[in-house]
């Protein structure tokens, strides 16, 4: 079966800024799915932020093995009801791929506790990324290193935790440097942050770009199945110890009550 993949965008720029409508005239996220449908091993389907829920339903979320996630303008207007939903299923075990400046996204922010911030310059300079990583699988097919004539520079400091692995660091033509592919692990969810993908350039028409976001579907999906579990926090009777206990001292809790959170 096809790794079932929902990309999320905000779908604001595309709709108030001709320049990126006429870079992306059905939206960033229509043409990243494009990109993926290409992959007969990927089905992706697209939601943004204006839909309802901002097409991110708990039944909707349940059938996501994958989502992508592509913010800017307005990550404050992500509902917290929809970040806590979603970070509850990365945890269970989807895979997700947050995007260029969905760096301050709620959702990221979330699952890596830190500021996430960085230095940052609009001025169309060239990207040199190169691979650092070239074993691992989210860089299949990327040669020793690939540029993209324009883009938004990102530089170091990057605060975010240590990543899992680093797969890909680019440079830009102003001299600085950045971490610009990054894997973590959430609970059973496997997370790749990419940098690439400024609204005004053409970055998500890169053919080399389609390529790493192909693999890190691919890569972030967890055949396993949800742990649905993993949030629980059951209060375990003493009569189902593995061992016989013997109950002795205060408590604070009743038999079977939940604990406090």
């Amino acid at each position: 079966m096809a790794i079932r993949t929902v990309v999320w965008g905000e779908n604001i720029h595309e709709n108030t800024n001709a320049v990126v409508r006429g870079i992306y005239p059905e939206g960033m996220h229509t043409t990243i799915a494009n990109a993926l449908n290409t992959d007969p091993a990927i089905s992706a389907i697209t939601a943004t932020l204006q839909e309802p829920e901002h097409g991110l339903s708990e039944a909707r979320l349940a059938e996501i093995d994958v989502l992508t996630w592509w913010g800017h303008k307005d990550h404050g207007a992500v509902s917290d009801v929809v970040v806590e939903r979603v970070a509850k299923r990365v945890w269970e075990g989807m895979g997700l791929l947050v995007l260029h400046s969905g760096h301050f996204s709620k959702i990221f922010k979330r699952l890596m506790g830190t500021p996430c911030a960085l230095k940052w310059r609009e001025a169309g300079e060239r990207e040199r990324l190169w691979t650092i990583n070239p074993r691992h699988p989210i860089a299949a097919g990327i040669g020793e290193h690939f540029e993209l004539e324009n883009e938004e520079m990102y530089g170091e400091q990057f605060s975010v935790p240590e990543p899992l692995e680093t797969v890909f660091i680019s440079w830009f033509q102003g001299g600085e440097v950045f971490r610009s592919g990054l894997t973590w692990r959430r609970g059973a969810g496997n997370i790749f942050y990419f940098r690439p993908g400024h609204e005004t350039y053409p970055t998500y028409h890169d053919a080399t770009v389609q390529k790493v976001l192909i693999n890190g579907v691919k890569w972030a999906y967890n055949p396993e199945g949800a742990l649905t579990g993993i949030t629980d926090a059951p209060n375990v009777p003493v009569e189902k110890a593995l061992e016989p206990i013997v109950e002795r001292g205060p408590k604070l809790h009743h038999a079977g009550e939940a604990g406090y959170r």
